[in-house]
């Protein structure tokens, strides 16, 4: 009987990877994932005699493949639909840039507009804090179908749409806390005024963390075809607990904000805002969600 070397037997395992991993090839291509690492000192890929179609791989190659978020990232390739949302988010810090009347023409005026770049600092890092999640989601995923465009698409609308007032809103937030000393963008002379800003920016968060929370939704729903284990599902379900808790809060605020008196006490007025700082609890609901879908699935 011919010997076959470790090189060969690990080209073989590459190149029937996927009938090995149990799922058909289209699927896989559609999901943007690359072949499956294959343990060369085994020389195969799942069991060769009534195999179950799981992929198998020694704990070397499985620790090697796994990243710090725990996951076994599928999205080895930017898809167009990745590249198109990474563009539109660059997009819209452009428009948080330009979004100014004019270039200045003096020290003063300078003075004035380096004095927007906390509301800027804001802006940015909100619109940062979802392509990011969008860009883990990719990763992780590497969905490409339908109801990951429609979920994507509808993400780089809601920035587009509101990444102007969102700057209006840090600028007002900002020149209030600082006593006026950082500049006003818009003139707040009504309990309205201010009940309106709180809706427009809670509809903003909440409709943005709803389409990433779909997004991590739909990749739980495939999770079959997608292969993840225990310890990715279990991440997963955490991901879309803490994106609706989001969901939740910007409701509470627009609630809240809705149902401000004409007259309202100082208290009353700044509780549409300060419902933002449970966001401080959004790790202890990630783990809390994490550890009980672990125990759902060990048990």
């Amino acid at each position: 009987m011919r010997s076959r070397s470790p090189a060969s037997n690990a080209c073989a395992c590459s190149a029937s990877w996927a009938y090995c991993s149990g799922l058909p090839p289209l699927r896989l291509w559609a999901a943007n994932m690359g072949p499956p690492p294959c343990s060369v000192s085994a020389g195969r890929c799942g069991s060769g005699q009534g195999g179950s179609g799981k992929m198998d791989v020694d704990s070397e190659s499985g620790a090697s493949a796994r990243t710090r978020d725990g996951f076994r990232h599928r999205g080895r390739e930017v898809t167009r639909l990745e590249a198109f949302v990474d563009a539109a988010f660059a997009f819209s810090v452009t428009l948080l840039v330009i979004s100014v009347d004019s270039i200045p023409d003096s020290m003063a005026a300078l003075a004035l507009a380096l004095k927007g770049i906390p509301a800027f600092a804001a802006s940015f890092a909100m619109i940062a804090m979802f392509w990011n999640a969008h860009a883990n989601w990719s990763r992780r995923y590497g969905l490409d179908d339908g109801a990951s465009k429609l979920l994507s698409l509808a993400l780089v609308f809601l920035v587009l749409v509101y990444v102007y007032p969102l700057r209006i809103q840090f600028g007002v937030l900002f020149g209030w806390i600082s006593g006026g000393w950082l500049p006003f963008p818009v003139k707040v002379g009504s309990v309205a005024d201010l009940g309106f800003m709180y809706l427009v920016y809670g509809l903003a968060f909440s409709t943005m963390s709803l389409c990433v929370a779909g997004l991590y939704a739909h990749a739980r729903q495939r999770r079959g075809e997608l292969g993840l284990d225990a310890q990715e599902s279990a991440s997963t379900s955490a991901e879309v607990a803490v994106w609706l808790y989001f969901v939740a809060i910007g409701v509470l605020s627009i609630v809240l904000a809705m149902a401000l008196p004409d007259r309202p006490t100082p208290l009353q007025l700044s509780l549409p805002g300060c419902v933002y700082f449970l966001l401080s609890f959004t790790g202890i609901v990630g783990a809390r969600v994490q550890r009980r879908a672990a125990a759902r699935s060990s048990a």
